[in-house]
């Protein structure tokens, strides 16, 4: 890297990615003052900032407009990954700070504009006149060309690398290295982990809702336990009616599937209505119907 002070594009050009990485850092910083700041009111009657949500957002943003693009020229993102803004309307290639105007206009662009953008449909939403309307519809207009505008300079940006936002284009403000910059370099595997990792994660994710848990368990726990060659006389009844083939407890209002299994009123119920192709976790036998277990094999089993 060229080591001259005078030309400050040549010494410290900025990358692309650190431009980037500056602007997510902006974000996830306003995310996570945000979130600071509710949290000091979850003792509060729900909903207590839903009204002036906007308007604290943008007192907020003001603040950190106040001790970061004013005071030092640089966001927070930018003075992290040292990153600064330049004045490149001033016809000089030496590093010049940004005018009062432009950090004023920042503050207009930024806060002001994603004021406006929140608040606009709250402003519109009741007004029924035709003349408000009409303004509704300009500024829905107006906000989808500066979105579109947006997306324009984001692809000019990759290809020439400069003004990575349509604000820093519009007021001539560019960004540039504090000082000479090492060379970046980046760790593949790591990355290569953790993009196979999320990867996994996301597929899990995908995956898990799509298998049946209940129908699984039960189906291990009929090879774990099999039981073969039971018939289905009311002895046979008598003698497995002790506890619930599910839930292993005294069964209430216990009922019968066909086979010679008994079952809780409540778990054989909740499972067929989970599962309409449930099966007896004991010996695997499909629901033929569901009956109340006799009155008589009850009493037996009572006093026995």
């Amino acid at each position: 890297m060229a080591s001259s002070t005078g030309n400050e594009e040549s010494v410290n050009p900025v990358l692309r990615i650190s431009q980037l990485d500056a602007l997510e850092l902006n974000k996830a910083l306003e995310q996570l003052v945000w979130s600071q700041f509710t949290s000091c009111f979850n003792g509060f009657k729900p909903g207590v900032l839903a009204h002036f949500e906007p308007e604290i957002k943008a007192f907020l943003w003001f603040i950190l407009w106040r001790f970061t693009v004013y005071s030092k020229n640089a966001t927070v993102g930018q003075s992290i990954l040292n990153i600064q803004y330049k004045n490149d309307l001033a016809q000089t290639e030496k590093y010049q700070p940004l005018r009062k105007h432009q950090k004023l206009w920042y503050l207009v662009f930024t806060v002001g504009g994603r004021w406006l953008e929140e608040r606009c449909y709250d402003l519109f939403s009741n007004r029924q006149m035709q003349s408000f309307c009409k303004i509704k519809h300009y500024i829905a207009f107006g906000a989808g060309l500066l979105k579109l505008c947006g997306l324009v300079n984001f692809l000019v940006f990759l290809q020439k690398g400069t003004y990575a936002t349509l604000t820093e284009r519009i007021l001539g403000i560019r960004s540039v290295f504090c000082r000479p910059q090492g060379v970046r370099e980046v760790g593949f595997e790591y990355m290569n982990r953790e993009l196979l990792w999320h990867g996994f994660a996301e597929f899990l994710i995908y995956l898990l809702p799509l298998i049946n848990v209940q129908k699984l368990k039960l189906k291990i726990s009929s090879w774990r336990l099999p039981i073969a060659g039971l018939s289905n006389s009311e002895n046979t009844l008598a003698a497995h009616c002790k506890e619930c083939s599910l839930c292993g407890e005294w069964p209430t209002m216990p009922h019968t599937i066909g086979c010679s299994h008994v079952f809780c009123y409540y778990c054989i119920k909740s499972n067929y209505l989970f599962d309409m192709y449930f099966t007896c976790p004991k010996c695997g036998s499909e629901v033929h119907s569901l009956q109340p277990l006799k009155h008589k094999i009850e009493m037996t089993e009572l006093h026995g």
